[in-house]
């Protein structure tokens, strides 16, 4: 690999109980760069000689760090005093041989330790996450200053680096991609398309449980009157999902039946095809990551829910055109293709759509319910959020990483224009969250929710109740199922 530097990250275990993950003394000896993280800097305290223990008192959440050591390559042009973050309950209470103490605070006297001679730094706090202010410049100092990493990586530089490679990888055959109009595979396509043209082929399954007018967007960007040249297939298979999922109340037969009819109407488009060279997926790296480090992935990424895709169709090779990205480089990407801002920006969609965001049985009447008061609910929040950043210059605080709606089982009395109804209770949800794993409930202006409640109570057929939900993640979760 020859790194130029090696991060190690942080985790949940002790370091000191017996089937903790370690590395090997030697790891340190390379002569390579090392940044320890949380659980990473108390490993390498712990394996080169320091004393790691659980903490009288844990450390959790924003915390003021004091800097003892001005003149650290970690601490460049970082404050004195900064606030940092802090999430563990073990700590390092002696530094190891050849260490010296660079940074503490109130309750953690080792909360950075280095040796500049060797290159090796532990950091006891988190400053990967928003909540270290001066974490980007620490995480800079190190990359750049440290390892000596250029910083010249450009995005226009791989989408062309990338479209010459799969040029060269394909040749003159064909490459068979599942699009969901998902980020990743709509990414993925911009970028075979550009390489190799109508040597691609798109399948779209449109299984009626995407957004309002979703499935006319993916194909009004990919289809025949769209901007990238390519085979676009679209699968309208709204009524057999439909007819699939009838009776079925459980979230995960709802999930596996959705999942599973994917892969028949894969396969049936695929046999109409006949043989292709590659098959596509939109594998990011974190994919990489979850299923293990190698020249290929050990294990293939299931696109959205499509787990077994790759036994039953005749392809070669899989290829991977964004396997060496994050989420937000894969956005980037995007954009410089010319994909629009809104497939770009998407919020985050589970694979079985709409499926798990209908408490109970899914119909087709309750995914009209849903898509319309969905529809409303975000167009409202957005344009709340644009009148607020067109008069004050920024986003408003309150505005969530993601918000939609949901239509409960719960039906109720209600009365409209003089008559009683008993009809569905919508629940809307908005959430403020770093990387979607803990969630606090968004403080959206009740005269946003207010606006919303009266829309959709008057605009959709079938609903008389709309809830805002609170709960914050854990005990949550984002979705409903």
């Amino acid at each position: 690999m020859n790194p130029k530097g090696i991060i190690l990250t942080g985790g949940p275990n002790s370091c000191y109980e017996a089937d903790s993950p370690t590395y090997q003394k030697e790891l340190f000896e390379l002569g390579v760069p090392v940044l320890g993280l949380c659980y990473g800097a108390q490993l390498m305290m712990h394996v080169l000689g320091g004393k790691v223990e659980k903490a009288d008192v844990s450390e959790y959440g924003k915390t003021e760090l004091l800097v003892d050591k001005k003149d650290s390559s970690i601490f460049k042009n970082v404050s004195e005093k900064t606030i940092v973050w802090m999430s563990h309950t073990d700590y390092i209470s002696k530094a190891a041989p050849g260490f010296e103490i660079s940074a503490h605070t109130a309750d953690c006297p080792v909360a950075t330790a280095e040796n500049a001679e060797k290159k090796l730094y532990a950091i006891q706090f988190h400053p990967e996450v928003l909540h270290s202010v001066e974490g980007k410049t620490m995480l800079s100092n190190f990359v750049l200053g440290v390892c000596g990493c250029a910083g010249d990586w450009k995005m226009d530089a791989f989408v062309e680096h990338t479209i010459k490679e799969i040029r060269e990888k394909v040749g003159d055959g064909k490459v068979l991609l599942a699009l969901s109009g998902g980020v990743d595979s709509s990414v993925a396509a911009g970028l075979l398309s550009r390489a190799i043209g109508k040597q691609l082929t798109c399948v779209f399954v449109d299984h009626g449980l995407l957004r309002k007018d979703e499935g006319d967007e993916v194909e009004g960007v990919f289809g025949p009157n769209g901007q990238f040249d390519l085979n676009f297939i679209r699968v309208n298979a709204q009524q057999r999902y439909y007819d699939k999922l009838a009776g079925v109340t459980e979230p995960e037969a709802k999930r596996k039946i959705i999942g599973e009819e994917f892969i028949r109407i894969f396969e049936e488009e695929a046999k109409k095809i006949g043989a292709v060279d590659f098959l596509a997926q939109g594998t990011i790296y974190p994919d990489v990551v979850e299923s293990g480090l190698g020249g290929e992935s050990a294990v293939i990424k299931s696109h959205h829910n499509v787990g077994g895709l790759p036994d039953f169709v005749d392809f070669k090779e899989i290829i991977e055109p964004l396997r060496d990205l994050f989420k937000d480089e894969v956005r980037k990407a995007g954009l410089e293709l010319g994909i629009p801002e809104r497939l770009v920006f998407r919020q985050p969609f589970p694979g079985p759509g709409l499926g798990i965001r209908i408490i109970g049985e899914v119909t087709e009447e309750k995914v009209r319910i849903v898509q319309d008061a969905d529809f409303i609910y975000r167009e409202e929040v957005d344009k709340a959020a644009a009148d607020y950043k067109k008069e004050h210059g920024e986003e408003p605080s309150w505005m969530p990483n993601q918000y939609f709606a949901a239509l409960t089982n719960m039906r109720s009395v209600g009365v409209m224009g003089d008559f009683r109804t008993y009809d569905y209770a919508v629940a809307l949800r908005a959430v403020k969250t770093i990387d979607f794993m803990t969630a606090e409930s968004a403080e959206i202006p009740y005269a946003v929710l207010n606006k919303v409640m009266n829309r959709i109570i008057n605009e959709v057929k079938g609903v008389n109740r709309v809830f805002y939900d609170l709960t914050s993640k854990p005990p949550g979760t984002i979705e409903f199922e």
